[in-house]
C-alpha cells in the first residue's frame, strides 16, 4: 500500500497529539451527563475510535450509515441514507463525528435530519477539513486538520474501499486511482 502513497501528508504521532487536544475540548464544551456520538461509517471508524477512547464521560455511541462519493475522487453531489434505522436523539445533544469535510454536503444533510429528528444541539467533529469553498454553508465545531484539496487516504479515509488501514493520512498517488 505504502508505493500508492504520493506523500505523507499527516503521520500517526502527530493525529494522536491532535485528538488529545479534540477531546479535552469536547469534554470542555458539552454539559454534564450522557453524549450521544453519531459516526458517520465507514470512514470515521477510526477517527472516532482513537477520539472517544479519550473523552472521559460516558457515551452513547450510534453508528450512522450514508453515502455520498459512491467509488471516486469526488463527492458525487447526492447524500445517501441506507440504513432504515435512524438514532434515537429527540431532547439528546449530539457528537456528529466525520472524517473529512469536504463540499459540506454530508455534514449538512446529517445535521439537518438530526435536528429534525429532535436533537437540542447536534455539534460536528472531523479528522480533515479542505480548505475550499463548500456546496453547502457548513462548518465543523471541532477540527483536526485543515489540508488543502486533494484526495487523501489512510486513518479510515478510503479509495475503493482500500487504505482504510494506513496509520497516517497520505496523498494517494494518481497512478493508483486509475
Amino acid at each position: 500500500m505504502r508505493n500508492d502513497i504520493e506523500r505523507v501528508l499527516i503521520d500517526e504521532e502527530v493525529i494522536v497529539k491532535r485528538l488529545d487536544g479534540m477531546a479535552m475540548d469536547i469534554e470542555r464544551d458539552f454539559p454534564a451527563g450522557t453524549l450521544v456520538v453519531i459516526i458517520l461509517l465507514k470512514g470515521a471508524l477510526v477517527f472516532a475510535a482513537d477520539l472517544l477512547r479519550r473523552v472521559p464521560r460516558v457515551l452513547e455511541i450510534e453508528c450512522l450509515n450514508v453515502t455520498s462519493y459512491h467509488g471516486g475522487v469526488e463527492s458525487s453531489g447526492k447524500v445517501d441514507f441506507p440504513d432504515r434505522h435512524f438514532p434515537e436523539v429527540r431532547g439528546r445533544h449530539v457528537l456528529l463525528l466525520d472524517d473529512i469535510l469536504d463540499t459540506g454536503r454530508t455534514l449538512h444533510a446529517v445535521k439537518r435530519r438530526l435536528t429534525e429528528e429532535g436533537a437540542v444541539a447536534v455539534h460536528t467533529a472531523v479528522l480533515l477539513a479542505k480548505d475550499k469553498p463548500r456546496s453547502e454553508e457548513v462548518g465543523a465545531d471541532y477540527v483536526g486538520f485543515e489540508i488543502g484539496d486533494e484526495f487523501v487516504v489512510g486513518y479510515g479515509l478510503d479509495y475503493q474501499g482500500k487504505y482504510r488501514n494506513l496509520p497516517y493520512v497520505g496523498v494517494l498517488k494518481l497512478t493508483a486511482t486509475v
